[in-house]
Protein backbone atom coordinates (compact mmCIF):
# COMPACT_ATOMS: atom_id res chain seq x y z
CA UNK A 1 0.00 0.00 0.00
CA UNK A 2 2.28 2.79 -1.29
CA UNK A 3 1.94 5.91 0.88
CA UNK A 4 3.10 9.37 -0.25
CA UNK A 5 5.98 10.94 1.65
CA UNK A 6 8.12 14.02 1.16
CA UNK A 7 11.62 13.11 2.19
CA UNK A 8 14.81 13.98 0.32
CA UNK A 9 15.14 11.61 -2.61
CA UNK A 10 11.92 9.70 -1.92
CA UNK A 11 8.27 10.10 -2.89
CA UNK A 12 6.70 7.04 -1.29
CA UNK A 13 7.06 4.32 1.31
CA UNK A 14 5.61 0.85 0.83
CA UNK A 15 3.24 -0.04 3.64
CA UNK A 16 2.23 -3.70 3.55
CA UNK A 17 -1.02 -5.22 4.81
CA UNK A 18 -1.16 -8.82 6.04
CA UNK A 19 -4.81 -9.82 6.21
CA UNK A 20 -6.23 -12.58 8.40
CA UNK A 21 -9.45 -13.59 10.15
CA UNK A 22 -8.77 -11.16 13.01
CA UNK A 23 -8.33 -8.13 10.73
CA UNK A 24 -5.07 -6.80 9.39
CA UNK A 25 -1.45 -6.27 10.40
CA UNK A 26 0.34 -3.36 8.71
CA UNK A 27 4.07 -2.92 8.16
CA UNK A 28 5.66 0.57 8.13
CA UNK A 29 2.62 2.90 8.11
CA UNK A 30 4.30 6.02 6.73
CA UNK A 31 4.98 9.51 8.01
CA UNK A 32 2.78 11.33 10.51
CA UNK A 33 0.45 13.94 9.10
CA UNK A 34 -2.96 14.28 7.44
CA UNK A 35 -2.01 13.50 3.82
CA UNK A 36 -0.36 10.18 4.67
CA UNK A 37 -3.20 9.33 7.05
CA UNK A 38 -5.82 9.91 4.34
CA UNK A 39 -3.84 7.77 1.89
CA UNK A 40 -3.49 5.02 4.50
CA UNK A 41 -7.26 4.94 5.10
CA UNK A 42 -7.94 4.90 1.35
CA UNK A 43 -5.60 1.95 0.87
CA UNK A 44 -7.33 0.04 3.67
CA UNK A 45 -10.73 0.67 2.07
CA UNK A 46 -9.49 -0.92 -1.15
CA UNK A 47 -9.15 -4.23 0.71
CA UNK A 48 -12.39 -3.80 2.66
CA UNK A 49 -10.75 -2.71 5.88
CA UNK A 50 -10.80 0.32 8.18
CA UNK A 51 -8.39 1.59 10.81
CA UNK A 52 -10.38 -0.17 13.54
CA UNK A 53 -9.53 -3.51 11.91
CA UNK A 54 -5.77 -3.05 12.39
CA UNK A 55 -4.67 -5.36 15.21
CA UNK A 56 -0.88 -5.09 14.74
CA UNK A 57 1.54 -2.43 13.55
CA UNK A 58 5.02 -3.65 12.61
CA UNK A 59 7.86 -1.11 12.42
CA UNK A 60 10.98 -2.28 10.63
CA UNK A 61 13.16 0.53 12.01
CA UNK A 62 13.22 3.90 13.72
CA UNK A 63 12.86 6.31 10.81
CA UNK A 64 9.78 8.56 10.66
CA UNK A 65 8.48 7.32 7.30
CA UNK A 66 8.27 3.84 8.82
CA UNK A 67 6.77 4.51 12.25
CA UNK A 68 5.03 7.89 11.81
CA UNK A 69 1.49 6.55 11.60
CA UNK A 70 1.87 3.89 14.28
CA UNK A 71 0.94 5.97 17.33
CA UNK A 72 -2.30 7.19 15.75
CA UNK A 73 -3.27 3.69 14.57
CA UNK A 74 -2.63 2.27 18.05
CA UNK A 75 -4.68 5.05 19.62
CA UNK A 76 -7.67 4.55 17.31
CA UNK A 77 -7.70 0.75 17.04
CA UNK A 78 -5.88 -0.46 20.13
CA UNK A 79 -3.38 -2.26 17.90
CA UNK A 80 -0.23 -3.67 19.41
CA UNK A 81 3.02 -2.13 18.15
CA UNK A 82 5.88 -4.44 17.18
CA UNK A 83 9.46 -3.13 16.84
CA UNK A 84 12.94 -4.30 17.70
CA UNK A 85 13.76 -4.15 21.41
CA UNK A 86 16.42 -1.48 20.70
CA UNK A 87 13.94 0.80 18.89
CA UNK A 88 14.68 4.43 19.73
CA UNK A 89 14.33 7.86 18.21
CA UNK A 90 16.65 10.77 18.84
CA UNK A 91 16.18 14.35 20.06
CA UNK A 92 14.05 16.82 18.07
CA UNK A 93 17.03 18.41 16.28
CA UNK A 94 17.94 15.09 14.70
CA UNK A 95 14.51 13.57 14.18
CA UNK A 96 14.21 14.26 10.47
CA UNK A 97 17.89 14.76 9.78
CA UNK A 98 18.82 11.12 9.22
CA UNK A 99 18.36 10.40 5.51
CA UNK A 100 16.94 7.18 4.14
CA UNK A 101 19.03 6.86 0.98
CA UNK A 102 22.72 7.28 0.26
CA UNK A 103 24.08 10.71 -0.65
CA UNK A 104 24.70 9.56 -4.23
CA UNK A 105 21.13 8.34 -4.70
CA UNK A 106 19.76 11.45 -3.05
CA UNK A 107 21.73 13.77 -5.33
CA UNK A 108 20.60 11.83 -8.39
CA UNK A 109 16.93 12.21 -7.46
CA UNK A 110 16.93 15.84 -6.40
CA UNK A 111 14.78 18.35 -8.20
CA UNK A 112 16.13 21.24 -10.23
CA UNK A 113 18.36 23.83 -8.58
CA UNK A 114 15.59 26.42 -8.95
CA UNK A 115 13.09 24.32 -7.03
CA UNK A 116 15.67 23.53 -4.37
CA UNK A 117 16.52 27.19 -3.90
CA UNK A 118 12.86 28.17 -3.59
CA UNK A 119 12.20 25.60 -0.89
CA UNK A 120 15.40 26.36 1.00
CA UNK A 121 14.70 30.08 1.44
CA UNK A 122 15.03 30.99 5.10
CA UNK A 123 12.00 32.32 7.00
CA UNK A 124 11.70 35.76 8.53
CA UNK A 125 13.05 36.59 12.01
CA UNK A 126 9.76 35.72 13.75
CA UNK A 127 9.79 32.17 12.39
CA UNK A 128 13.52 31.85 13.02
CA UNK A 129 12.84 32.61 16.66
CA UNK A 130 10.28 29.79 16.73
CA UNK A 131 12.99 27.44 15.49
CA UNK A 132 15.55 28.44 18.11
CA UNK A 133 15.37 25.04 19.80
CA UNK A 134 16.72 23.35 16.67
CA UNK A 135 20.35 24.14 17.46
CA UNK A 136 23.15 22.87 15.25
CA UNK A 137 25.25 20.36 17.12
CA UNK A 138 28.66 19.29 15.91
CA UNK A 139 29.69 15.94 14.49
CA UNK A 140 32.60 13.89 15.87
CA UNK A 141 34.75 14.92 12.90
CA UNK A 142 34.05 18.63 13.36
CA UNK A 143 31.29 19.39 10.84
CA UNK A 144 27.63 20.24 11.35
CA UNK A 145 24.98 17.59 11.85
CA UNK A 146 22.53 17.04 9.00
CA UNK A 147 19.48 19.19 9.65
CA UNK A 148 16.02 19.14 8.08
CA UNK A 149 14.78 22.15 6.15
CA UNK A 150 13.01 24.85 8.11
CA UNK A 151 9.64 23.98 6.51
CA UNK A 152 10.03 20.39 7.66
CA UNK A 153 11.00 21.45 11.16
CA UNK A 154 7.92 23.68 11.44
CA UNK A 155 5.68 20.90 10.14
CA UNK A 156 6.97 18.40 12.69
CA UNK A 157 6.57 20.86 15.52
CA UNK A 158 2.96 21.52 14.46
CA UNK A 159 2.16 17.79 14.27
CA UNK A 160 3.64 17.22 17.72
CA UNK A 161 1.56 20.10 19.09
CA UNK A 162 -1.68 18.78 17.57
CA UNK A 163 -1.31 15.04 18.08
CA UNK A 164 0.71 15.03 21.29
CA UNK A 165 2.63 11.92 20.25
CA UNK A 166 4.54 10.88 17.15
CA UNK A 167 6.91 8.22 18.46
CA UNK A 168 4.82 5.14 19.33
CA UNK A 169 5.00 3.08 22.50
CA UNK A 170 6.32 -0.35 21.54
CA UNK A 171 4.06 -2.89 23.22
CA UNK A 172 5.64 -6.02 21.72
CA UNK A 173 9.43 -5.77 21.31
CA UNK A 174 11.11 -8.49 19.26
CA UNK A 175 14.60 -9.88 18.82
CA UNK A 176 16.41 -11.93 16.20
CA UNK A 177 14.86 -15.38 15.86
CA UNK A 178 11.46 -14.45 17.26
CA UNK A 179 8.40 -15.66 15.37
CA UNK A 180 5.30 -13.62 14.58
CA UNK A 181 2.12 -15.53 13.76
CA UNK A 182 0.36 -13.54 11.03
CA UNK A 183 -2.25 -14.73 8.50
CA UNK A 184 -1.90 -18.32 9.73
CA UNK A 185 1.80 -18.32 8.87
CA UNK A 186 5.01 -17.97 10.84
CA UNK A 187 7.17 -14.95 10.05
CA UNK A 188 10.72 -15.08 11.39
CA UNK A 189 12.39 -11.93 12.72
CA UNK A 190 15.82 -11.28 11.16
CA UNK A 191 17.77 -8.54 12.94
CA UNK A 192 19.65 -6.54 10.28
CA UNK A 193 21.60 -3.63 11.82
CA UNK A 194 23.46 -1.25 9.53
CA UNK A 195 21.04 1.31 8.16
CA UNK A 196 19.88 1.66 11.77
CA UNK A 197 20.84 -0.40 14.80
CA UNK A 198 17.22 -1.51 15.35
CA UNK A 199 16.39 -2.56 11.79
CA UNK A 200 14.81 -5.97 11.25
CA UNK A 201 13.27 -7.90 8.37
CA UNK A 202 10.59 -10.61 8.28
CA UNK A 203 10.82 -13.92 6.42
CA UNK A 204 7.96 -16.27 5.66
CA UNK A 205 9.48 -19.60 4.51
CA UNK A 206 6.08 -20.98 3.51
CA UNK A 207 5.52 -18.44 0.73
CA UNK A 208 9.12 -17.31 0.24
CA UNK A 209 8.23 -13.71 1.03
CA UNK A 210 10.86 -11.46 2.58
CA UNK A 211 9.81 -8.08 4.01
CA UNK A 212 13.07 -6.18 3.65
CA UNK A 213 12.35 -2.69 5.00
CA UNK A 214 15.27 -0.49 3.95
CA UNK A 215 17.91 -3.19 4.41
CA UNK A 216 17.98 -4.33 0.78
CA UNK A 217 16.45 -2.04 -1.85
CA UNK A 218 16.10 -2.92 -5.54
CA UNK A 219 17.91 -0.01 -7.22
CA UNK A 220 19.25 2.37 -4.55
CA UNK A 221 21.27 1.87 -1.38
CA UNK A 222 20.28 2.90 2.14
CA UNK A 223 22.22 5.56 3.98
CA UNK A 224 24.93 4.17 6.27
CA UNK A 225 25.46 6.92 8.80
CA UNK A 226 28.70 7.67 10.60
CA UNK A 227 26.55 8.99 13.45
CA UNK A 228 25.16 5.56 14.36
CA UNK A 229 25.40 4.11 17.86
CA UNK A 230 27.48 1.23 16.49
CA UNK A 231 31.24 1.92 16.38
CA UNK A 232 31.38 0.41 12.87
CA UNK A 233 27.96 0.61 11.18
CA UNK A 234 29.39 -0.45 7.83
CA UNK A 235 30.72 -3.68 9.34
CA UNK A 236 27.29 -4.27 10.90
CA UNK A 237 25.70 -3.72 7.50
CA UNK A 238 28.09 -6.13 5.77
CA UNK A 239 27.40 -8.78 8.41
CA UNK A 240 23.63 -8.32 8.05
CA UNK A 241 23.83 -8.54 4.25
CA UNK A 242 25.77 -11.80 4.50
CA UNK A 243 23.27 -13.32 6.95
CA UNK A 244 20.33 -12.35 4.75
CA UNK A 245 22.01 -13.80 1.66
CA UNK A 246 22.28 -17.16 3.43
CA UNK A 247 18.52 -17.48 4.02
CA UNK A 248 16.96 -20.27 2.01
CA UNK A 249 13.52 -20.23 0.42
CA UNK A 250 13.41 -16.51 -0.41
CA UNK A 251 11.44 -15.95 -3.58
CA UNK A 252 10.02 -12.44 -3.60
CA UNK A 253 11.50 -9.48 -1.74
CA UNK A 254 9.13 -6.71 -0.59
CA UNK A 255 11.18 -3.52 0.00
CA UNK A 256 10.07 -0.34 1.75
CA UNK A 257 10.99 1.75 -1.31
CA UNK A 258 10.80 0.71 -4.95
CA UNK A 259 9.21 -2.32 -6.56
CA UNK A 260 9.25 -5.93 -5.32
CA UNK A 261 12.11 -7.96 -6.75
CA UNK A 262 13.70 -11.41 -6.76
CA UNK A 263 17.28 -12.72 -6.36
CA UNK A 264 17.91 -11.37 -2.87
CA UNK A 265 21.40 -12.87 -2.54
CA UNK A 266 22.58 -11.34 -5.82
CA UNK A 267 21.39 -7.92 -4.73
CA UNK A 268 23.27 -8.16 -1.42
CA UNK A 269 26.46 -8.99 -3.33
CA UNK A 270 25.99 -5.96 -5.58
CA UNK A 271 25.48 -3.65 -2.59
CA UNK A 272 28.58 -4.99 -0.83
CA UNK A 273 30.62 -4.53 -4.00
CA UNK A 274 29.48 -0.89 -4.18
CA UNK A 275 30.76 -0.20 -0.67
CA UNK A 276 33.99 -2.12 -1.18
CA UNK A 277 34.72 -0.01 -4.27
CA UNK A 278 34.18 3.07 -2.12
CA UNK A 279 36.66 1.80 0.48
CA UNK A 280 39.30 1.25 -2.19
CA UNK A 281 38.67 4.71 -3.60
CA UNK A 282 39.29 6.23 -0.16
CA UNK A 283 42.70 4.56 -0.14
CA UNK A 284 43.45 6.05 -3.56
CA UNK A 285 42.37 9.50 -2.35
CA UNK A 286 44.64 9.23 0.69
CA UNK A 287 47.61 8.32 -1.51
CA UNK A 288 46.89 11.36 -3.68
CA UNK A 289 46.94 13.68 -0.67
CA UNK A 290 50.03 12.07 0.81
CA UNK A 291 49.11 13.44 4.24
CA UNK A 292 46.31 13.04 6.82
CA UNK A 293 43.14 14.54 5.30
CA UNK A 294 39.86 15.71 6.82
CA UNK A 295 36.52 13.99 6.34
CA UNK A 296 35.23 16.76 4.00
CA UNK A 297 38.44 16.51 1.94
CA UNK A 298 37.84 12.81 1.41
CA UNK A 299 34.13 13.42 0.84
CA UNK A 300 34.73 15.99 -1.91
CA UNK A 301 36.80 13.48 -3.86
CA UNK A 302 34.49 10.55 -3.14
CA UNK A 303 31.21 12.22 -4.16
CA UNK A 304 30.01 14.32 -7.06
CA UNK A 305 29.72 18.04 -6.13
CA UNK A 306 25.91 17.87 -6.24
CA UNK A 307 26.07 15.41 -3.31
CA UNK A 308 28.47 17.41 -1.13
CA UNK A 309 27.27 18.22 2.36
CA UNK A 310 26.72 16.75 5.79
CA UNK A 311 25.12 13.54 4.47
CA UNK A 312 28.05 12.74 2.20
CA UNK A 313 30.45 13.57 5.04
CA UNK A 314 28.57 11.20 7.34
CA UNK A 315 28.82 8.33 4.86
CA UNK A 316 32.50 9.11 4.27
CA UNK A 317 33.14 9.07 8.03
CA UNK A 318 31.47 5.66 8.36
CA UNK A 319 33.74 4.25 5.66
CA UNK A 320 36.89 5.84 7.09
CA UNK A 321 36.10 4.48 10.54
CA UNK A 322 35.59 1.05 9.01
CA UNK A 323 39.10 1.26 7.54
CA UNK A 324 40.56 2.51 10.84
CA UNK A 325 38.99 -0.27 12.91
CA UNK A 326 40.22 -2.82 10.36
CA UNK A 327 43.76 -1.45 10.75
CA UNK A 328 43.81 0.06 7.26
CA UNK A 329 43.83 3.73 8.34
CA UNK A 330 45.24 5.95 11.07
CA UNK A 331 43.39 8.79 12.82
CA UNK A 332 44.93 12.07 13.95
CA UNK A 333 42.89 14.57 15.97
CA UNK A 334 43.87 18.25 15.78
CA UNK A 335 43.77 20.52 18.81
CA UNK A 336 40.46 21.95 17.62
CA UNK A 337 38.95 18.45 17.39
CA UNK A 338 39.20 18.07 13.60
CA UNK A 339 39.65 14.46 12.49
CA UNK A 340 42.29 13.62 9.88
CA UNK A 341 42.79 10.18 8.34
CA UNK A 342 45.70 8.54 6.53
CA UNK A 343 45.07 5.12 4.98
CA UNK A 344 47.66 2.37 4.66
Amino acid sequence: MALPIRLPGLGHVNCYAIVDDEGVAVVDPGLPGPSTWRAFQDRLKQIGMETRHVHTVIITHSHPDHFGGAARIAKESGAKVVAHHSFSFGPPAAQTATPEVSADDLAAQRRSDTEEAAEDEEPDERIQDQLASFTRARTPWGGELPRPRWRTRLKWRAIRFISGRIVPVVSDPVEHGDVLRLARREWFVVHTPGHTQDHFCLHDPETGLFLAGDHVLPSITPHISGLATSPDPLASYFYSLDRVAEIKDVGRVLPAHGHPFEHLAARTVAIKHHHQERLEKLKDISREYGRPATVPEFSHHLFHPRAWGSMADSETFAHLEHLRIAGDAELKVDRDGTYRYLTR
